[in-house]
């Protein structure tokens, strides 16, 4: 046989295989390719979409929105080289409520979410550097896709970041007491490292979280969590804190930026179903100071997003939802209710156009809905009345009625 027919041959050969792996794995949410031993790629898929009717949303300004929207599509890559070096690479290209840019085209509107090269030495001990997830409270590190309910809370997860809850640096993690203590710290480019913000000498933000899982250890990814397992025992509680020297302000008026959350997760077979109950509670201090206007960055888009917009507060969130045992067609019901609130402290500004003093205020959102469970977060229908109060503003309400697919 000829040498290119062999070579023929042979790329045939790998890429049945290829599509085998792919195959084989479609009964789990992504596939994956070997590439021989210990080497893989697996690839994996996300998207949600929604339609949602908002009061005073339309573009008249006093009429009910109707809107249909891609909150989110995202490609899911990873990669191993051996059981030691690994890698990750997910993108994100949304136009609708969770977009992070204001691109109407998907080029302009496409983003690395993770870029993380991964040593992973042992359970005990792993090194990250790349854009990552920093280490902040249980909502971020679900982020939208697992959480128990459908909307992100944006009203108390306000730690800062450059992208979506990401931020660019290094991190270690592990997993220690037969995988029920859970830690995570590291260093990473921080808040308003701009002209004309706090942080012109360019500071560090340092992040860090202790989680103690007493029920369901090992049941999360990395140092990774959800909101709900959708019908297994789990108890957890968790501590974060963020610090960044003159990580908020203005460059002639900057404070010190710290916070800190603790949060815990139980969910229990309690004979009726499945009990799900979720609290936090946060606390942002800017020392006092206002902190500068996003729109400091008009004028150069393109760069980090990680600048202005931190509020000094206390923050309180409480969710609950139950997951029937009953089979209704193809999933489950599980009903939800969640309750957040802010309130805002007074703080002072430099009195300059992109940095003004902020009034305290205080704003609560109360989330009512039902989640149609087909296959845990990788297949679920969601319908939820959104309801928000403002101290000094007029209130909202919306409807949404979503759908989550991930493979």
């Amino acid at each position: 046989m000829k040498k290119n027919a062999v070579s023929k041959t042979k790329l045939k050969l790998v890429l049945a295989q290829a599509m085998l792996g792919m195959v084989a794995s479609n009964a789990h949410a992504g596939a994956t390719i070997s590439f021989g031993e210990d080497k893989f790629l697996h690839l994996g898929l996300g998207l949600r979409a929604a339609y949602t009717s908002a009061s005073d949303g339309a573009a008249d300004g006093k009429s009910r929105s109707n809107d249909f929207d891609v909150y989110s599509t995202r490609i899911y890559t990873s990669a191993q080289l051996n059981k030691v070096i690994k890698g990750t690479l997910n993108l994100e290209g949304t136009h609708g409520a969770e977009s992070t840019t204001g691109g109407s085209k998907l080029g302009e509107n496409f983003e690395i979410y993770e870029a993380i090269a991964q040593f992973e030495f042992a359970p005990e001990f792993n090194l990250w550097a790349g854009r990552m997830l920093t280490p902040s409270d249980r909502s971020n590190l679900d982020g939208p896709y697992f959480l128990s309910s459908w909307l992100y809370p944006g009203v108390v997860a306000q730690y800062p970041s450059q992208l979506a809850g990401r931020d660019t640096g290094v991190a270690v993690w592990g997993k220690l007491i037969n995988q029920h203590l859970i830690y995570s710290v590291g260093s990473f480019e921080g808040h308003n490292n701009f002209k004309g913000a706090s942080s012109e000498d360019d500071n560090l933000l340092y992040a860090g979280r202790v989680q103690y899982d007493f029920w369901g250890e090992g049941m999360t990814p990395a140092y990774y969590t959800a909101s709900t397992f959708y019908g297994k025992d789990y108890l957890s509680i968790g501590f974060a804190s963020q610090y960044q020297k003159n990580g908020v302000g203005s460059a002639n008026l900057k404070g010190d930026y710290l916070a800190y959350n603790a949060d815990l997760l139980w969910e229990k077979d309690v004979g009726f179903g499945f009990l799900d109950v979720e609290a936090g509670i946060y606390k942002f201090d800017t020392d006092g100071k206002s902190d500068v206007s996003k729109s400091l960055l008009a004028s150069t888009p393109s760069l980090t997003a990680n600048v202005g917009g931190i509020k000094q507060g206390k923050a309180y969130l409480f969710s609950s939802a139950l997951l029937f045992p009953q089979q209704v067609g193809w999933g489950k019901l599980q009903p939800y209710f969640r309750y957040q609130k802010f309130d805002a402290d007074s703080t002072k500004g430099d009195g300059g156009a992109l940095s003004v003093d902020a009034l305290s205020s205080e704003t609560k959102q109360y989330d009512y809905g039902v989640h149609y469970v087909i296959d845990g977060h990788n297949a679920r229908l969601s319908a939820t009345y959104t309801k928000n109060d403002y101290s000094n503003a007029k209130d909202e309400n919306k409807v949404t009625l979503g759908v989550q697919l991930q493979f």
